[in-house]
């Protein structure tokens, strides 16, 4: 008789979760980043372990969304949020262009060199952010994409929102690889 694997065997064991012990009772700050925190922490944990076809691996026609671009999208999302909007650097996009404004994605292709090119890019990205964060005031006003106002408090929490969201994209394109759920 065949054994039948449930849905609940998928999921990580509790014990390996990198995203436990964090801030409990925290003030403002240590809450926003700890949330901000566990969500980038996510997004590696459904990457963990997939060679760069799997992390390259389209989710259905005609989306071009994977693993591995929205790794690449958060690279670029971080940088135009904390290095262009919050800090005014001169920082090109990484990815995106007026030629290809999807290159976050459509870029994403089945190449180690590229995989390892994008994981240090989100790595430079949210180690900046999270110099930023550590050496500003949550009331420091930046700028939104459209030329208005946001304060670090405010983007702390869209950067969480946009973690979360795609991170329940990325739930959905581990599933379809290997079966892998997440919590």
């Amino acid at each position: 008789m065949a054994t039948t694997e449930h849905r609940a065997d998928m999921f990580m064991d509790l014990s390996l979760d990198p995203r436990e012990g964090g801030t409990r009772l925290g003030d403002e700050r240590a809450t926003l980043v700890e949330f901000l925190r566990c969500q980038r922490l996510t997004l590696e944990l459904k990457c963990q372990g997939l060679d760069a076809a799997q992390l390259a691996r389209r989710s259905v026609q005609p989306s071009t969304m994977s693993l591995l671009g929205l790794v690449r999208h958060l690279a670029e999302v971080e940088r135009s949020w904390f290095r262009r909007r919050f800090a005014g650097q001169e920082a090109p996009k990484r990815y995106q262009s007026d030629t290809d404004p999807d290159g976050d994605f459509t870029g994403a292709v089945p190449d180690q060199r590229v995989v390892d090119e994008a994981w240090a890019a989100w790595r430079e990205e949210t180690a900046f952010a999270d110099q930023l964060i550590r050496d500003t005031d949550l009331d420091f006003v930046g700028r939104d994409g459209g030329g208005g106002e946001i304060s670090l408090r405010e983007l702390l929490v869209h950067m969480i929102e946009e973690y979360a969201r795609h991170n329940g994209h990325a739930d959905l394109l581990r599933e379809r690889i290997d079966g892998r759920l997440g919590q």
